[in-house]
């Protein structure tokens, strides 16, 4: 029997959440997520730190987040009301676009004593306090346990000593979630910690390195002497590998949906401004209709079920090894957006610069570019299938995937 007083009250919910994005949401944004993402710090304008601002104190870019820390304290229903409504109105959550929020918090949620919750959440909620994650290495990648980031005991501190590559955001971040080795006489996966770290130290130097896309929003880190209190540890000293697996099972379930990015232009209409309609108005190019056909049954697929996996973990602790497969299936489905896109435009989605081009047409050559890095970063495409085999298909496991 359906609950006639539960849907009054998420439509009532519903009504709120719409006026407070009318009032709220500048309009200046609307739809402007995706690049708003792809260009970083450097795109926070007037109207984006407002809304910052806005959504940060409501709580509702952390919407299901604890209200003691400064979350929402909505249920998965009414989140799921004001991710429609935000959609409608072309808003996109902007807080989404560093770590705090995606991957550092709901590990420090996980793994946190009570002073570092209570130090570090209320300010990642905010959007006061960026945060990158340390993980890579320029020896160890896709091997991570291999890393050599040594973290020593002096005593009342720790003492930092290596280097970390692919560091998104370092340039910009205040904190860094980090792996480090603190114990190098043990065995390869082990001996590893979870630190975090303050950024705006002396013995901290990031180097933005340039992306084919144009944008460096990764960075070269290296720690020469840099300290950290002893109650910088996240979770147990030496048990670190257990905390930064955690930490990408969040990074890989918040790289499974649209992002908050807002509700993109159909391809559709792309389509029709672009390559043409016949009388009926569908798109004239029979063989690119039906490409275009399959890709939104795709994005429909991976949608319904996202939300059944959503559906099935309310049981589960967050995030589980199901956001493998949604992150592989996130990654072909935009990936394979950015590609219709280009070909629809012809000579127009081959543009750098230059007034030949609409700024929306240079948005989606770098777009395009950009999301190239989407089968790499969290995790490659390769080491994804690796975890479905082992930890899902439970088929022999001769390795230590992160």
């Amino acid at each position: 029997m359906a609950d006639f007083g539960a849907d009054v009250e998420l439509e009532t919910f519903r009504g709120e959440a719409r006026a407070w994005l009318e009032a709220n949401f500048p309009r200046s944004l609307k739809g402007k997520g995706g690049m708003m993402a792809a260009e970083g710090p450097q795109s926070d304008t007037s109207d984006l730190k407002a809304w910052k601002k806005a959504i940060g104190e409501k709580g509702w870019a952390t919407p299901t987040w604890p209200t003691e820390y400064g979350g929402g304290g909505l249920s998965p229903q009414q989140a799921r009301v004001l991710g429609q409504e935000m959609a409608k109105a072309g808003a996109f959550n902007p807080l989404t676009f560093g770590m705090g929020i995606t991957m550092i918090g709901p590990t420090i949620m996980d793994y946190g004593t009570p002073e570092q919750k209570a130090k570090h959440l209320p300010p990642i909620i905010r959007g006061e306090v960026q945060w990158c994650v340390g993980y890579s290495e320029p020896g160890a990648g896709s091997d991570l346990a291999s890393l050599q980031t040594r973290c020593e005991d002096k005593g009342d501190h720790w003492l930092i000593n290596g280097s970390k590559i692919w560091t998104s955001g370092a340039q910009e971040s205040a904190w860094c979630g980090a792996l480090v080795r603190t114990d190098p006489t043990a065995k390869k996966h082990e001996g590893i910690s979870f630190l975090l770290l303050d950024m705006k130290q002396p013995g901290v130097e990031t180097r933005p390195i340039k992306l084919i896309s144009g944008s460096s929003p990764f960075c070269e880190t290296f720690f020469t002497d840099a300290v950290a209190p002893k109650d910088a540890i996240l979770g147990e000293i030496n048990v670190g590998w257990t905390v930064g697996k955690r930490l990408l099972q969040h990074e890989r379930a918040s790289q499974t949906g649209a992002g908050g990015m807002g509700r993109p232009t159909p391809l559709e209409d792309i389509a029709k401004d672009y390559v043409g309609v016949d009388a009926e108005g569908r798109i004239a190019d029979l063989d690119l209709r039906s490409r275009v056909t399959q890709h939104l049954m795709d994005g429909r697929i991976h949608g319904l079920t996202l939300a059944r996996a959503v559906a099935e973990a309310k049981g589960a602790s967050g995030a589980t090894n199901a956001a493998s497969i949604l992150k592989n299936s996130a990654t072909n489905v935009s990936q394979a957006r950015a590609e219709l896109m280009l070909e629809m435009m012809g000579s127009q989605g081959l543009g750098w610069e230059g007034d030949a081009f609409k700024p929306e047409e240079l948005e989606a050559v770098s777009a395009w570019l950009w999301g190239k890095a989407m089968s790499i970063y969290g995790g490659s495409a390769e080491i994804q299938n690796n975890i479905i085999s082992k930890r899902i298909l439970n088929l022999p496991d001769n390795t230590q995937s992160t």
